[in-house]
């Protein structure tokens, strides 16, 4: 049985013509470690948007700056986009990047949605469930075997010896909705969501557990966690409006998913908690936060009055 956690996600992509601020992104992850937040997150696109874009900031690059700037704090993608990378190389970047941050990695890992991308980078966006197999098999193979030797093409692995590795196999969670991700999720250490209510949560989560069962691993030994939008006020009625408004200005839903803005977090400090006891209820053991806006009174309200009393529902 897993403890329950709870991160903070960053800033790292904004609305045109504001541009992510590395400085003032480096500083919110050190206040979230000074204020008790287990773990920061960031998320990842190359592209996004075509006119505007969304401006973003490497989500790698960044958290090897954080990494740099900090002691304690995890550090998690949520999520990377992994058929976009070499797995070659990325393996070699996140093996150094958790050896530098002393194993503070939390991998959300995802096949990706935005076409545009794949093109600008040449990767075959049909068949980006296959590649992400393949590179999560080249990843934990590079990571865990002396010399491997396999062909994947295009890569060619003969006497390929990763040194130095990372000092534990960087935790997994895979990201994303439909019957293969899950199962993918069950076989590769847990699942990593986005804005799912409890229900939507606890049906998915018994999917995934059950996958697990039938591949002959133990449910128990699988991690998750759920991203979800927060605004706390002195009533619902006062942030409803104004958090569902940014809730269609800035994010995507997928048709395809429960994924709903209408879990979202709203209300008093006691309203906030006893739906967040619901996620626990259901099931999540990794809360990550999306303050409204990314607002600091918000991240400091979320440390201060509701995280240790979530702490106690332990």
């Amino acid at each position: 049985m897993f403890s329950n956690t709870f991160g903070l996600a960053m800033r790292n992509f904004t609305t045109y013509p504001e541009m992510p601020d590395p400085q003032a992104l480096i500083a919110c992850a050190v206040k979230a470690e000074e204020l008790g937040f287990d773990s920061v997150w960031v998320w990842d696109h190359i592209f996004l948007g075509v006119d505007p874009p969304f401006p973003v900031l490497d989500s790698l690059t960044l958290l090897t700056a954080v990494a740099a700037r900090t002691m304690r704090i995890k550090l998690g993608t949520g999520v990377l986009v992994l058929p976009l990378r070499n797995p070659v190389v990325l393996a070699k970047e996140l093996s150094s990047l958790e050896l530098l941050s002393g194993g503070r990695l939390l991998l959300g890992m995802a096949s990706g949605w935005y076409k545009r991308e794949f093109d600008a980078v040449g990767v075959p966006f049909e068949q980006r469930g296959r590649i992400m197999d393949r590179n999560l098999e080249i990843l934990r193979r590079l990571w865990t075997e002396d010399q491997v030797n396999g062909e994947y093409p295009p890569h060619r692995l003969r006497g390929s010896n990763m040194s130095p590795k990372p000092p534990r196999l960087p935790v997994t969670l895979i990201g994303g909705y439909v019957e293969r991700v899950l199962k993918r999720a069950a076989l590769n250490g847990g699942w990593l969501t986005y804005f799912y209510t409890p229900e939507s949560f606890a049906n998915s989560w018994n999917k995934v557990r059950g996958y697990a069962e039938e591949a002959g691993k133990h449910p128990e030994a699988l991690l998750n966690a759920n991203q979800l939008p927060i605004y706390i006020g002195p009533s619902r009625a006062a942030v409803e409006a104004p958090m569902m408004e940014w809730l269609g200005q800035e994010w995507d839903y997928a048709a395809w998913s429960d994924s709903t803005k209408e879990a979202a977090i709203i209300g008093t400090v006691d309203e906030c908690v006893a739906q967040l006891r619901a996620q626990l209820a259901a099931g999540v053991q990794k809360l990550i936060f999306i303050p409204y806006r990314y607002r600091t009174d918000q991240v400091e309200i979320i440390a201060r009055e509701l995280i240790p009393r979530l702490r106690g529902h332990q």
